[in-house]
């Protein structure tokens, strides 16, 4: 499983600010929506539902928002780097830039968990963290992402 088959280019994002974790979720259910053609109260409400089990901020200013939805036939990511950090509820209780949401059919099983550890691999590598945040041109952040080689699990 490559990035680059879960993540299109449009769903890549730079935004200011939210003013808090519901009006992200709101915008990943916009951006599902546009690139996916996914239904856009379904993703916030499927984000919403899992926040609810424990929080997605995995520290250092990261956030991996993930949900299982219905309807759903094949697994996507969002991209989105904040120019203003967010605060997350983070396990480090720091605030986030960069948001990765992950969206899996209800059915998923193991896949949706293979893309779910892809991805943290990918943002735990400092090298790609670091170039995310050295850019705000999507294009840009689209090809680091996908271009990226997560180191494989032992």
């Amino acid at each position: 499983m490559e990035l680059s088959s879960l993540l299109v280019p449009n769903a890549v994002r730079v935004v200011g600010q939210f003013t808090s974790k519901k009006r992200l979720f709101q915008e990943l259910g916009e951006i599902a929506a546009q690139a996916y053609g996914m239904q856009s109260a379904l993703v916030v409400d499927g984000l919403q539902e899992r926040e609810t089990l424990g929080p997605t901020g995995v520290g250092h200013g990261i956030a991996l928002p993930h949900a299982r939805l219905e309807d759903l036939t094949r697994i996507a990511g969002i991209f989105i780097r904040l120019e203003r950090p967010l605060d997350y509820d983070s396990v480090d209780r720091q605030p986030v830039d960069l948001v990765f949401g992950l969206l899996a059919p209800k059915d998923s099983g193991v896949d949706h968990l293979k893309a779910l550890a892809l991805v943290s691999r990918t943002m735990r590598d400092q090298g790609v963290v670091s170039k995310l945040r050295a850019n705000t041109d999507p294009a840009k952040l689209h090809a680091i992402l996908t271009e990226a080689r997560a180191p494989q699990a032992a």
